[in-house]
């Protein structure tokens, strides 16, 4: 089975660097083989720069980002490619493949960089980690009565998505692109709370997990 996992970089970095987190992680994925461009962009928006300044700093940080994910990986042999050519060369030699971004892309976060990924070679399984548990019908960090909306369909994901657009720095739990992509692909996407490594463990496992499944299927296990 093929599996895309996108990492979010306010769990990598929710202040400082998780270290004891990204060694649990990487312990993890060998088993089954944003937060600091935020900063630097809440910062420059007081003097209201163009739009594309802050995705290109965004997209420095989560680079920055896969390097420091790389360096726990110590001796075993890790890609970090630059374009979806590069991702099929490095996964074709058996390698474990770590992106921190394909370059520029109008309106497209990491995720959405993951997503177009997880398109390109087919994967049968899209995993997007974050720090909440899925998809809320209301922001959880704010309403103490918000439900996680454990399925979704396709086209109901895509619009609520692009309702909210794209703003670099943006904190959505998929981008509308990305959005756009696993339907287009028919990609089965779960999001989960990265932070809780045993619950990731059970999507990898096959096993029940708390988190946002968005698909086709009327009925998920």
């Amino acid at each position: 089975m093929k599996i895309v996992i996108s990492l979010g970089g306010s769990i990598i970095i929710p202040g400082e660097v998780n270290y004891t987190y990204l060694k649990k992680f990487v312990s993890l994925i060998k088993k089954y083989s944003k937060n600091t461009a935020r900063k630097y962009i809440n910062s420059l928006r007081k003097d209201n720069l163009n739009e594309d300044i802050y995705s290109l700093i965004g997209i420095a940080t989560t680079k920055l980002n896969a390097r420091l994910v790389n360096g726990f990986f110590n001796k075993i042999v890790v890609d970090l490619p630059d374009s979806l050519i590069e991702v099929k060369k490095s996964l074709e030699k058996g390698n474990i493949v770590i992106i921190g971004s394909l370059g520029f892309q109008p309106d497209m976060t990491s995720d959405g960089d993951a997503a177009q990924v997880a398109e390109y070679i087919k994967a049968d399984l899209f995993l997007n980690l974050t720090n909440v548990n899925g998809l809320y019908n209301k922001d959880p960090k704010k309403f103490n009565d918000a439900k996680l909306v454990k399925n979704i369909q396709f086209d109901e994901f895509y619009k609520i998505a692009k309702k909210i657009g794209f703003k670099a720095g943006q904190h959505f739990v998929l981008d509308y692109r990305g959005a756009e992509i696993i339907k287009k692909a028919n990609i089965k996407t779960i999001i989960l709370n990265g932070i809780n490594l045993k619950n990731l463990e059970n999507v990898l496992k096959g096993k029940r997990f708390i988190g946002t499944v968005i698909g086709q299927i009327k009925r998920f296990k």
